[in-house]
């Protein structure tokens, strides 16, 4: 009879000690932080491109925390900098991951955001990149569990396609591709399917390389074109974009210039002397003249906590990101991204800041959003209208199986 007592006794107290163990271990999950990890580039040429989307991850850990943070818990950020190196930016992901990273934040350019992302996959962790515009920035590339914030540069091409022939009166188009990178062949590739979708009649195509001193050959055959084209598009970013540019308009080509959100910003205007008539999709502008109140405001506080607005559109897009990720976060329950993702891939026209958000299964980059147009006059942009493509951007097109 004691002998059995006592066995009761140890059964009893072995129980007691157990529920408290997991008592004690779902309170200390409970009041653990919850961790925004960064494995971006503090230095070398990336830091450029990285710089204004990482300080955003910051400031909206800040207002996330000021609102009670995520699940009841607080929020911290860690950096790991890639260095502008592929290889870093694979241990960069690895080091944030080991540190209990919840969601794996990775540069904006896929290749160099890619390593990173994949360390996150391999971990079951959800990454973003902050603002890779490579449809592969998601299932079809980095993996099932990666987003990017930005939409499809294919979007960008068709929009302004679209936009310069329906508000322009544009009929007859040119396009210039600048071939060094992928980003510009997906943005040459959505505007060809976007103007062929309108009606904007090309006249001819032509190349070059971001590094090319002289694109002469090139404004020659323009030039000898039997009637000119009522718009020139192209497909750049800076230097070479700039470079470009200033070289058409001192060949006196004056009419309309159109090119993708890799052009935003006021920093290289100088490049190229009192530009006009050149006319970028912007998914906000960071100029003051964004015509949602939310968007300014975003702006004024980045320039209250940073001594400057950010520099482009780039600087905007994680804020967002972050917001829809936390939405997610709250209806799982739990920031573990094989409840959280598909949350996420049921978004349909998703309201942010800077317009809807959808992803689905297949998709975790947008293949159509509203775009601001941004027209330069003097060297300086304005937001000039809003623009939506009328359907999707295809798979084939934003995979570059047709172009």
């Amino acid at each position: 009879m004691c002998i059995n007592k006592a066995v009761t006794y140890l059964a009893t107290s072995a129980t007691i000690i157990a529920v408290g163990n997991s008592l004690a271990m779902q309170a200390s999950a409970q009041d653990s932080e919850i961790i925004v990890g960064m494995a971006v580039a503090e230095s070398g040429f990336m830091a450029a491109y990285d710089g204004d989307g990482t300080n955003a991850i910051k400031l909206w850990v800040d207002d996330q925390n000021a609102k009670g943070g995520l699940l009841g818990r607080k929020i911290k950020w860690i950096l790991s900098d890639t260095k502008s190196d592929l290889g870093q930016s694979g241990r960069s992901g690895q080091e944030i991951v080991d540190q209990g990273a919840d969601i794996v934040v990775v540069s904006g350019d896929y290749d160099y955001g890619s390593p990173a992302a994949a360390a996150a996959q391999r971990a079951g962790r959800l990454s973003v990149f902050l603002g890779a515009e490579d449809p592969k920035a998601g299932v079809q590339g980095a993996g099932a569990y990666a987003f990017t914030s930005s939409v499809a540069a294919q979007v960008q091409g068709a929009t302004i396609a679209g936009w310069a022939h329906t508000k322009l009166g544009a009929k007859t188009q040119y396009t210039l591709l600048d071939s060094i990178n992928e980003y510009n062949k997906s943005l040459c590739g959505g505007y060809t399917w976007g103007a062929d979708l309108v009606g904007l009649t090309s006249v001819g195509s032509d190349t070059f390389k971001n590094d090319d001193p002289s694109i002469q050959p090139q404004i020659t055959r323009i030039l000898a074109l039997p009637e000119k084209p009522d718009v020139l598009m192209v497909c750049s970013y800076i230097p070479g974009g700039a470079s470009a540019i200033r070289q058409l308009r001192a060949a006196g080509l004056t009419m309309p210039i159109l090119s993708g959100s890799s052009m935003d910003g006021t920093y290289w205007v100088d490049a190229v002397p009192n530009l006009n008539d050149f006319y970028i999709p912007a998914q906000a502008s960071v100029h003051g003249d964004d015509p949602r109140p939310e968007v300014n405001e975003f702006v004024a506080k980045f320039r209250t906590k940073y001594g400057h607005a950010p520099a482009t559109v780039y600087g905007v897009l994680p804020y967002t990101f972050l917001d829809l990720w936390a939405r997610a976060v709250e209806k799982a329950g739990t920031a573990d991204a094989a409840s959280v993702v598909p949350v996420m891939e049921q978004y349909k026209d998703e309201m942010t800041m800077i317009g809807p958000r959808s992803f689905t299964s297949q998709l975790h980059i947008q293949d159509d959003a509203p775009m601001q147009i941004l027209k330069y006059e003097n060297a300086k942009p304005k937001v000039v209208d809003q623009y939506r493509i009328s359907e999707p951007v295809p798979f084939e097109v934003l995979f570059r199986t047709k172009n």
